[in-house]
């Protein structure tokens, strides 16, 4: 469900006939017609997003776009999030003329910006009022920059605080990752002849590989992962004591992380503050009951600090888009401060902060309170998720590949680090 109701008119009419389209369809429609439209009108914008209606940021911006813009209707080119980075790249590589193109990932973003499938908007990002876009640096193309982030993510810890306080547990405040693994194994347990796990760890390798690199000083692209075996380790020994859903049961099963906690499958979820918009949306609608609280992400042993890896999200123009100065348009609105307000208000982090929006963020119905909220929305260090670098997608690909074979138990932690170093040395020498 989407966070506002449409207005009434054209507007209505696009989108409820978007509602029985495939992305796949949409791909085919925009192909080939060759020429730019006019723009001197009423301009519809194809915009390419995924999961519109469990991403309330989407609708967000789009009214807030609309309204400052009544001459424009923007048309969601939706495609469900699996699929994304596999459908937008047959469409950029089709010559496809959506005007927009959410950069779901710098990883993404790298490789489409280096095939020169996106448009200059450097003038843009030097521009006055994006000078201080947290996220920006990671769309640095050698001085040139093909995207602008309009939303800034980090990571932080999910928990109930019902199963905490039933359980007689403290809530969770600076802890370390032994203290986390300790607070997982005494949450868990049969509630109604049904599992409850302590926590719950997403198939994404981020989960091991990111946290793990950021709180490091570890390099994902040199080929020296030993840094990975603690947090592996750790993992590892939740799956086997049942205080974690295993891998393959969560991979096979297809796990959703908004689920497991709403549901209270799970007492703690490691995830990023996009969830953050998800949960105020569901216990709005009444959807969930569960009782949530935010703390910063566990740390190292004597780390001095918070630091967690993050990564930005950003609207790009199509190099073939039709409606090049209206999706310019809207690239430099999403990023600005309008943009900014308008999905801060429905629980999303944006890329561009000033006090007024930090103040209009914390004071948001729903939101948690308190000092430990306040300390996991500032963490000291973000670490970018995952370098850029012209190996970027090639090493992701061979990471995730060695990752679910370690998480399944078809290789041991030593034996997948060292395969991850042979094959991305292969890569990168």
């Amino acid at each position: 469900m989407t966070p506002n109701k449409p207005r009434a008119g054209r507007r209505g009419r696009v989108r409820g006939a978007l509602v029985g389209l495939t992305a796949l369809s949409l791909v085919a429609a925009g192909c080939g017609s060759g020429e730019p439209a006019d723009e001197s009108g009423p301009v519809t914008l194809s915009v390419a997003v995924w999961n519109l209606a469990g991403t309330p940021e989407f609708q967000a911006v789009f009214d807030a776009f609309e309204a400052a813009n009544p001459d424009v209707t923007v048309q969601p080119v939706d495609i469900l999030a699996a699929d994304y980075p596999t459908k937008v790249t047959t469409m950029l590589a089709g010559g496809d003329t959506t005007d927009v193109i959410t950069m779901k990932n710098v990883i993404d973003y790298a490789r489409y910006a280096g095939r020169g499938q996106l448009a200059d908007v450097t003038d843009l990002a030097k521009g006055k009022e994006n000078g201080d876009l947290a996220g920006l640096d990671a769309f640095d193309q050698e001085g040139k920059y093909f995207a602008l982030p309009y939303r800034q993510d980090f990571w932080l810890l999910y928990y109930n605080k019902k199963m905490f306080d039933e359980a007689g547990v403290a809530h969770p405040e600076n802890m370390t990752w032994d203290q986390y693994a300790d607070t997982a194994k005494k949450l868990t347990k049969e509630a109604d002849g049904k599992k409850v796990y302590g926590t719950y760890h997403h198939t994404w390798r981020s989960v091991v590989h990111a946290i793990a690199a950021a709180q490091n000083d570890g390099d994902q692209i040199t080929g020296d992962f030993e840094f990975f075996a603690d947090q592996y380790e750790m993992a590892l020994d939740l799956q086997k004591s049942g205080a974690a859903l295993d891998f393959g049961s969560a991979t096979s099963q297809q796990a959703s992380y908004r689920t497991m906690f709403e549901t209270g499958a799970t007492a703690m979820l490691p995830m990023g503050t996009w969830y953050t918009a998800g949960i105020l949306a569901a216990k709005k609608k009444g959807d969930s009951a569960v009782e949530w609280g935010i703390a910063p992400m566990p740390q190292r042993p004597g780390a001095s600090g918070v630091t967690t890896f993050g990564s930005p999200t950003a609207f790009a123009v199509n190099k073939n888009a039709k409606h090049t100065e209206t999706a310019r348009k809207f690239v430099e609105f999403a990023a600005g401060v309008e943009g900014a307000k308008a999905i801060t208000k429905v629980g999303v982090l944006p890329a561009l902060q000033t006090d007024e929006i930090t103040k209009l963020y914390a004071s948001l119905e729903g939101m948690p309170s308190g000092e430990q909220t306040t300390k996991a929305l500032s963490p000291d260090k973000t670490v970018l998720e995952m370098p850029v670098s012209e190996h970027t997608a090639d090493v992701d690909t061979i990471l995730k590949e060695e990752h679910d074979l370690i998480m399944v138990g078809e290789k041991s932690v030593e034996e997948g680090i060292r395969t991850m170093r042979d094959r991305v040395k292969k890569v990168i020498d």
